[in-house]
């Protein structure tokens, strides 16, 4: 297949990376797999209802470059750069540790290769909610990512890049971006304290990105919306109700949407439009967020469910998306 625009976003379901044809920027395998390809990283989570794997692949028209910066993989064409590491806490390592060492290597390698922005960030930790070691793990990760963005001399308040961090059961850290030539626009939630301004009782260090990110590509805009969930202010809301949960990620993701279009040059971004990857605390939640969704969003839905941990312990559901507007679609 070729693609005529910078970037596209495929889901191959149990088709393999090398099957997106020579557009191939990068791909990630949901579902624990055994073996990865060249430009593939594999993330262990549960793909829901059945099972399986599913590949998601980002494709952009070559040639490319690709290369190694330690044990960070990456490639590149002209525009776009997809890179990804997994490392293992060992010995004794902490995950604060192995964070910062995660950044610290994806920063050297934006360096190395001249692309000096970060536009997308997906952060995999292993029990995310756990204590390690007196504090909670997701915890650790928010100081050593934002020392490595600190370090670098990146943005890690305003500015900072659109992410997402959620928990697997065993496993690796995994972490895997997309980097570009061009300074993305950070886009944040009225209804929300952006997460970089989060009070002390969230933890030491607060966590590193924007709600969203909007990126201007040669003919088109792509809209990077974080992991979004039931949160207003700074409060996780709905505790209890599954149902009201997906709803109130619904309405930030919608109010979101309407942001990034003031921001936006070519302007039209949907919410029914989007491509989004929804993350659920437990299996048994899928029928009715998936019922919300249909009834929100109609009955088209580009979705991806997948079993993960959430990043509060409270919170039952994630939802991640992904939005893209071509100039003669205008």
């Amino acid at each position: 297949m070729s693609v005529q625009h910078p970037l596209r976003i495929l889901d191959l379901q149990s088709l393999a990376p090398r099957d997106a044809g020579e557009d191939l920027l990068g791909a990630v395998i949901y579902g624990a797999p055994q073996t990865l390809e060249a430009a593939a990283v594999g993330v262990p989570l549960r793909v829901l209802p059945a099972g399986g794997r599913t590949c998601t692949t980002w494709l952009s028209p070559g040639p490319f470059v690709e290369g190694h910066t330690g044990e960070l993989n990456w490639r590149h064409n002209e525009h776009l750069l997809f890179g990804s590491i997994s490392l293992r806490e060992a010995g004794q390592s902490t995950l604060q540790q192995v964070s910062h060492q995660a950044y610290a290597a994806v920063f050297e390698t934006l360096r190395l290769t001249g692309f000096p922005y970060l536009a997308r960030c997906w952060n995999y930790l292993p029990r995310i909610n756990l204590d390690g070691g007196g504090l909670e793990r997701y915890r650790q990760f928010n100081i050593g990512r934002q020392d490595a963005f600190i370090a670098a001399e990146q943005a890690w308040l305003a500015g900072a890049p659109s992410a997402c961090a959620l928990g697997t059961a065993e496993g690796d850290l995994v972490l895997y971006f997309l980097a570009s030539r061009v300074l993305p626009q950070a886009i944040e939630n009225p209804r929300q304290i952006s997460a970089y301004r989060y009070p002390e009782r969230y933890g030491p260090r607060s966590p590193t990105f924007s709600r969203a990110s909007l990126l201007a590509l040669p003919g088109q805009e792509v809209l990077f919306i974080s992991g979004t969930a039931s949160i207003v202010g700074h409060e996780s809301l709905h505790r209890d109700s599954v149902v009201a949960q997906t709803e109130e990620t619904l309405r930030n993701i919608a109010v979101v949407v309407e942001q990034a279009n003031l921001k936006s040059g070519i302007g039209g971004f949907s919410s029914r439009e989007l491509i989004l990857k929804v993350f659920v605390r437990h299996a048994e939640d899928i029928p009715v967020v998936a019922q919300v969704l249909r009834t929100q969003l109609g009955p088209d839905l580009d979705v991806i469910y997948l079993q993960a941990d959430i990043c509060r312990a409270e919170l039952l559901v994630e939802i991640e998306a992904f939005g893209f507007r071509d100039e003669e679609r205008k």
